[in-house]
């Protein structure tokens, strides 16, 4: 009963929503060549998935966002420890983070491609840029959120540097750092999606830039609704390894 209850509490609006765009497409109050029904966006979907043109797509899309994402997190967090050890270093760096942060990453893709070519390295080199960039920012927050008042009693201790790393910094940033893993599992989610849109031949993002063109519209809402659904699963991933890896956070809440 709890759990029909936390569901319908949290799926009554879409259901609402959808019910009433089903109505009025099928009384073609709504164009049904722009908004097609429900049910047959669903069926089309359903279609997709037998021929199996669907799961072979998304593969392709997971397996592009996945790379980019464990480049930017290796590279992000490489480059978070370099600022973290260096104040002049990452007073230096702060203005380019910055400006690389505000500027829109699709805006680099022609950049990129004119460093690494049209392939597929200027595509992850532009994901991991987006993931690396919110990792260095969070984990930079996070080191400096640290009170120096743990620092020097476990170094009155006599704790080592490493050791004040592992006992103090790290359990310290952790709730951080997987909050700066969750937004950068969206975000390479999202620019993998888009740069398909505008340089890929395969992927989520290419299906749909050939499903508006050719106005194959129940096509191109049935490969928006899986790339919602992903983005809507990557939450409750890294939530469960938060929980699992950051226990106290929860007990604090």
């Amino acid at each position: 009963m709890k759990l029909a209850r936390f569901a319908g509490a949290r799926s009554w609006l879409i259901a609402l929503l959808l019910a009433g765009w089903q109505i009025l497409s099928a009384r073609r109050i709504l164009d049904p060549l722009f908004f097609p029904p429900p049910t047959k966006v669903l069926a089309t979907l359903w279609a997709m998935l037998r021929s199996g043109e669907m799961a072979s797509e998304t593969g392709v899309t997971l397996l592009r966002a996945g790379a980019g994402l464990l480049a930017g997190v290796i590279g992000g967090g490489l480059v978070s420890i370099l600022l973290s050890v260096s104040a002049r270093l990452r007073t230096a760096s702060e203005p380019l983070i910055s400006a690389l942060y505000s500027t829109p990453r699709l805006t680099m893709l022609p950049m990129v491609m004119l460093i690494f070519g049209v392939n597929e390295t200027s595509r992850l080199a532009l994901v991991a840029l987006s993931v690396g960039l919110v990792m260095v920012i969070q984990i930079s927050d996070a080191v400096r959120g640290v009170s120096q008042d743990y620092v020097d009693l476990a170094a009155n201790y006599g704790a080592s540097r490493a050791a004040i790393v592992r006992k103090v910094y790290l359990p310290a940033c952790l709730p951080q750092v997987f909050t700066a893993l969750r937004l950068s599992a969206g975000r390479a989610l999202v620019m993998t999606i888009s740069i398909e849109m505008l340089g890929s031949n395969d992927g989520l993002g290419s299906m749909i830039w050939m499903s508006w063109q050719t106005f194959a519209t129940e096509k191109l809402y049935a490969s928006v609704l899986v790339a919602a659904l992903l983005g809507l699963l990557s939450g409750p991933v890294f939530r469960g390894l938060e929980r699992r890896f950051v226990p106290w956070v929860g007990d604090q809440a």
